[in-house]
């Protein structure tokens, strides 16, 4: 785009820190090496422009099941079937290898997320999530209540979080260092609001806010929590403190990719509420890896097998009366499927594109499930950064700069219980509030990207630029649904959740928030559906 350094940051950082970084470094700091990844966005835009749907005579197959879209929410139906004992089914996934936003890299010695990296401990109603959680032998029994017990190893360890302010760091995510009266009474009071709605329960005694979110109340109090921003909501209820907005704002951008005023008070009171077993009680600990949700794709992937195929694009899907048909581009060859179900796992979006007779139908505003983008960076360091005050709070698992737009990163080493040496940190950047984020991220070069990565870490870690021998960036044109105010309860979702001329659609999209619980209830949820509907009941791998 020809910007000059100091308008690369000032676009990402902000005019204060762009003039300090040019300050320190007037001219243009040399990089470390590396490459830029990202989504097959040239074959993905093929979807939407192909013209001929010839599929050669020889080139068509029979399955009893298509299941499009290989992140967690495909790989979820997968293994569903898998342990159904069926076996004519193919997952067809874009990119060169399966999980979306849960994919991982490696390195000789320790795997790193390229994005989703932790799932909280589920509650023991979830119990499809827990059974998959004894699969893996990530459980150890269940406690007095019921309650799933996670192997100690599994769990996040001490310590979790920091947080970088003015030159230190500070244990936790919100600001206590410094916080006047009024901050804490008002942190206060929004802890006593979120435990009311932790507590409260509509006539049928479900939740306001649970996970899968399939669960939660659609009492109208909850409901019109939807009408409105979180960061209006926060205003309304007498919410002033800077504190406690930047800490609700900081929740928003990461889980959501969004700023306050852009997101719904009930994705926002989400965000606190549904991973709090009771009032007063903290949230769920974090399930987590070195190569954080990359292990439950590994193990996904394991189970489905050879009915993954990537480098597979779904040009069409044709329903037709008894079967479907489905065609795939895997290179320039054109191939079909004749199958008796589809599951449809990629993002909802990109249904009117392959799906024939959508738009004439229009079952849905597709339209509607908007998202968001997002680069992710692992820089990878030949040794620790220097603590610069002995009574710094240590290098943690999250750690997060107060004063950036950015998300901190997280620290690839801290599960392996190694505080010396080598290690990986994955950075994150949520491109709030751009309207043409999309656009502009997949115009920015690895060059301009690792330079904001640096610059934005360097006021934490002056020595990083001499630590760090590459950077690796990927960019997420469209990494997660957006939760802005109206769409929670629009009833797009529930129209979504049918099936459409016997296509079924699962993506963590029909639940308003991208989690992977939520991908993988809908995954699970829409194999099941198309089992009864196939008449496949048979258990001979395992209950499900």
């Amino acid at each position: 785009m020809n910007l000059s350094r100091r308008e690369l940051l000032t676009i990402f950082l902000g005019a204060p820190l762009a003039a300090a970084a040019c300050a320190r470094a007037p001219k243009a700091p040399r990089l470390p090496d590396g490459e830029i990844l990202g989504q097959s966005v040239a074959v993905g835009h093929r979807i939407r422009d192909i013209q001929s749907l010839d599929v050669p005579p020889d080139n068509w197959n029979e399955i009893s099941v298509a299941i499009i879209g290989g992140g967690i929410a495909g790989l979820s139906a997968a293994r569903y079937l898998k342990k159904l004992g069926v076996d004519d089914f193919l997952v067809f996934e874009l990119e060169r290898e399966p999980g979306g936003t849960a994919i991982s890299g490696n390195t000789d010695s320790i795997g790193y997320p390229w994005g989703a990296h932790y799932v909280p401990v589920p509650f023991k109603e979830n119990c499809d999530l827990i059974e998959l959680l004894d699969e893996m032998s990530l459980t150890d029994g269940r406690n007095h209540s019921g309650e799933v017990v996670i192997g100690e190893e599994f769990l996040c360890r001490d310590p979790e979080e920091r947080v970088f302010y003015k030159g230190r760091w500070y244990e936790g995510l919100y600001l206590n260092v410094g916080a006047e009266i009024e901050d804490q009474r008002q942190l206060a009071e929004f802890q006593k609001v979120v435990d009311d709605w932790i507590a409260w329960r509509d006539d049928s005694g479900r939740r306001a806010f649970v996970v899968p979110t399939a669960d939660c109340s659609k009492h109208e109090a909850v409901r019109d929590l939807d009408k409105v921003s979180f960061g209006e909501w926060l205003r309304r209820q007498g919410f002033t403190s800077q504190r406690l907005l930047w800490y609700c704002d900081y929740a928003c951008r990461d889980d959501y990719g969004q700023r306050l005023d852009e997101t719904s008070a009930w994705a926002g009171l989400f965000y606190f509420c549904s991973r709090a077993q009771k009032s007063g009680s903290q949230s769920q600990p974090f399930i987590t890896f070195p190569e954080g949700n990359g292990r439950f794709v590994r193990h996904l992937s394991t189970i489905v097998g050879k009915n993954i195929v990537t480098g597979q694009a779904v040009v069409a899907v044709i329903p037709s009366d008894g079967r479907i048909e489905v065609i795939c581009l895997a290179g320039e060859t054109l191939r079909g499927y004749r199958c008796g179900e589809v599951i449809y796992s990629a993002p909802v979006f990109t249904a009117p594109y392959v799906v024939r007779g959508f738009q004439d139908a229009k079952p849905f505003a597709a339209e509607e499930f908007r998202h968001n983008a997002w680069f992710v960076a692992n820089l990878f360091l030949r040794d620790r950064p220097r603590q610069r005050f002995a009574r710094d709070f240590p290098l943690s698992w999250d750690n997060v700069i107060y004063e950036s737009p950015s998300l901190g990163y997280v620290n690839a080493m801290h599960q392996k219980g190694i505080d010396y040496g080598p290690v990986i940190f994955t950075y994150y950047y949520p491109m709030c509030g751009d309207n043409d984020q999309r656009w502009r991220l997949l115009n920015y070069t690895r060059e301009e990207l690792a330079e904001v990565c640096l610059a934005d870490l360097e006021r934490a870690h002056p020595d990083i630029r001499s630590l760090c021998d590459r950077i690796d960036i990927m960019r997420w044109g469209h990494a997660m649904i957006s939760p802005r105010p109206g769409f929670i309860f629009s009833g797009e979702r529930e129209k979504a959740m049918q099936p459409f001329r016997g296509v079924r659609f699962a993506h963590t999209d029909l639940s308003g928030v991208a989690l992977f619980e939520e991908a993988f209830f809908h995954g699970t949820h829409a194999a099941r559906e198309a089992a009864a509907s196939l008449r496949i009941s048979k258990t001979p791998t395992g209950r499900v």
